[in-house]
Formats: structure tokens, sequence, C-alpha cells
């Protein structure tokens, strides 16, 4: 009998658990999706919900000389480019995946991803993330990301 007990606990107890990790990784996701909403949209507002105050932001790619270039811009300078986006400029950047990771109030999560502008494609890469629940609503605290255009055929072509 306390076998059966202990046994229906352990299976309730990893259900709640599981339903839990889900739901912080949905919350994730809202984040980031929400993020690139206001980048496609062009809308620095709605990117400024899902960013922390103190977020570091960087970008890498590797110039004509074959030199890797690591570029660092503040939050404020990131708000102001989207803010003052050409409105005839169309940014999509389409997220092929998403691989979160979570421990307590911190996430990171991986996007491989495509980027087109105007329509046609522009280059390829992959997003980092890291995240912090501020007490109940995850922020970005740091974002880098890779941008390439050489081997970008086997990303587009998996989807």
């Amino acid at each position: 009998m306390l076998q059966k007990f202990v046994f229906v606990i352990l299976v309730l107890g990893s259900n709640v658990i599981f339903a839990q990790k889900k739901s912080e990784e949905i919350a994730i996701k809202n984040v980031i999706h929400t993020f690139f909403e206001g980048l496609h949209k062009g809308d620095s507002t709605v990117m400024k919900k899902t960013l922390h105050k103190n977020i570091k932001i960087q970008t890498t790619n590797t110039n004509k000389e074959g030199l890797h270039i690591l570029k660092t811009e503040t939050r404020n300078q990131l708000l102001t480019s989207i803010a003052n986006k050409n409105p005839d400029h169309i940014y999509l950047e389409k997220l092929l995946s998403f691989s979160i990771n979570i421990d307590g109030n911190l996430a990171s999560v991986w996007t491989p991803y495509e980027f087109y502008f105007n329509g046609k494609f522009s280059h390829c890469g992959a997003n980092s993330f890291q995240l912090f629940n501020d007490n109940g609503t995850w922020k970005i605290i740091y974002l880098v990301d890779m941008r390439r255009r050489e081997d970008c055929k086997y990303l587009k072509e998996k989807n």
C-alpha cells in the first residue's frame, strides 16, 4: 500500500514539474516572439517590453578579409535604430527552431534563423538569448547573434 502511495505521489509530482517546465518554455517563447514582432513592425515600444534595462547586445560576423568581428550595441542604440527604421524596409527574421534550457530564474535560448530584407534572403545565423525571470516576468538580459551569408543553403533546405 505504501509503495502504491509513493508511486502515485511521484507520478503526480513529475507531471506537475513537467507542466510547469512547459509553461515556462511557452512564456519564454512568447518573449522571443514579442521581441521579433517589434523588430518586424519597427515598433521599439513592443521590443522594449522584452528587454531588461541592463541588457547586453552583441553581433558577430566575419568580414571580407576573413577577420572575426564582435560588435556591441546598447539597449538605447537598438531601440533607436528600430524606432527610426525606414517604413519601406521590411524585415523578416524566420526562426528555424528553438532550443530552450531553464534552471530556476535563468534561461538560455538558441534560435537558428534566416533573415529576409524586403522579401529577399539576406543572411542566416543563430541567436543566443539569455533570459532572467524578474519576479514572474521573463526579460532578455543578453543577446548575441551570428550573421553569415555562406552555408545558408543547408539551413534553407531544412524548412
